[in-house]
């Protein structure tokens, strides 16, 4: 058996989270949930749970003006030029640089668990961070991504 290579399996991982996470922030857009909005809340007889006054930034932020899931989806498109690298990224320090990743993966997990759609990407993406985390600690270097660097069309 051969060895495992845990930037790879992170980077496989990390944009299947980001494609999710974007396609859950436009699913955002249009079905507008606070994920957390039983904690706390108040359960009425005509209406159902109420979240509690305490969440009201979370329920503007999520409900009433989108802004979670438009910095999601941005958040979610960098991600994905970085993992599937763009021309303009291939090869350059940003685009190896797993520390950067993990990073962006602990934003975008922190950003995707507070609206209801982005459940499963925040746990994909903190999945893809410890793996990240991992291959930090082994040491693992991006020697492709090194070998390609300067090299446009040829990887």
């Amino acid at each position: 058996m051969g060895k495992l290579i845990w930037h790879e399996l992170s980077r496989y991982i990390s944009l299947t989270a980001s494609v999710y996470a974007v396609w859950a922030s436009f699913w955002g857009f249009f079905f507008r949930k606070f994920f957390w909005d039983f904690v706390g809340g108040i359960l009425r007889s005509p209406g159902g749970l109420q979240p509690s006054p305490k969440f009201a930034i979370f329920i503007t932020v999520i409900v009433k003006f989108p802004i979670v899931q438009i910095a999601t989806m941005a958040l979610g498109f960098v991600m994905v030029a970085l993992e599937y690298p763009i021309p303009i990224l291939k090869g350059t320090a940003i685009q190896r640089s797993i520390a950067l990743k993990v990073v962006l993966l602990i934003m975008q997990a922190a950003g995707t668990v507070l609206f209801y759609q982005g459940t499963n990407a925040a746990l994909w993406s903190l999945i893809a961070a410890m793996f990240y985390i991992r291959a930090l600690a082994l040491r693992e270097k991006m020697e492709d991504a090194i070998r390609n660097k300067g090299r446009v069309g040829e990887a």
